[in-house]
């Protein structure tokens, strides 16, 4: 199957190398100058994942990402963004974009990134793979990928689902920071990357709920594990 990308980028030069880089590498690539347009892309066409760039006319980016999550929509948003510092890229992900490259960036590094993207969006179903994870009263339904703690549907992100699913499948194992990284995004962003923290801040958030145990637990200087805390 061959994915289909949407390049949004207002700098003519990075969209059409992108466009070009895409292309040789077999993806089918289409390409929007601002955010409005690419709203309207993604509304009209069938893509598979958007590359993004954060600042743009008409609509920025941001804007674009919370839009189109207000919409329900759930296609990988790949954010670029010429900002360095870490709130910037927090931004985007609690905009809802799944994952962030700083400009300038390597082109080998986009494309590990947006391969990444893709193969949890489009995974390999066995018909035969269907499975509930139980921590607690936390339930994860894998095939339908639908997530229950108590009676109540939590609902998650591409991302924050196949983080939780990998913490709850290795319950009282600790993951270091490398091994989620590898698992998750297809790429270890090195000891500066905050990506992780946003996302377990995230899942903690919906997950970790007043009157249930905690079951998200930071082991300092290794990584994460998901087990119940101590009543």
């Amino acid at each position: 199957m061959v994915n289909r990308v949407l390049v949004a980028d207002d700098d003519k030069a990075v969209r059409e190398s992108l466009v070009r880089a895409l292309s040789l590498e077999g993806y089918t690539v289409s390409s929007a100058n601002d955010g409005a347009k690419a709203l309207e892309m993604i509304r009209v066409g069938e893509h598979d994942a958007l590359v993004l760039d954060l600042m743009m006319p008409v609509i920025d980016g941001l804007t674009v990402c919370r839009v189109l999550r207000s919409e329900k929509n759930r296609i990988p948003i790949l954010m670029l963004t010429a900002r360095s510092e870490t709130s910037d890229r927090v931004q985007g992900l609690d905009a809802g974009a799944d994952d962030y490259l700083p400009k300038p960036f390597a082109l080998e590094e986009l494309l590990a990134r947006l391969r990444a993207l893709l193969r949890r969006t489009n995974p390999v179903v066995d018909e035969g793979s269907h499975e509930e994870l139980v921590l607690d009263d936390l339930r994860i339904d894998t095939l339908a990928r639908r997530v229950f703690r108590g009676s109540a549907e939590v609902d998650l992100s591409k991302t924050e689902f196949e983080l939780l699913e990998l913490l709850v499948r290795n319950n009282g194992i600790v993951l270091d920071h490398s091994t989620i990284y590898d698992r998750i995004w297809g790429y270890d962003f090195g000891p500066e990357s905050k990506n992780l923290a946003v996302y377990i801040g995230y899942i903690r958030r919906k997950i970790d709920l007043e009157g249930h145990r905690r079951l998200i637990h930071t082991v300092r200087g290794v990584g994460y594990t998901a087990r119940l805390a101590p009543s």
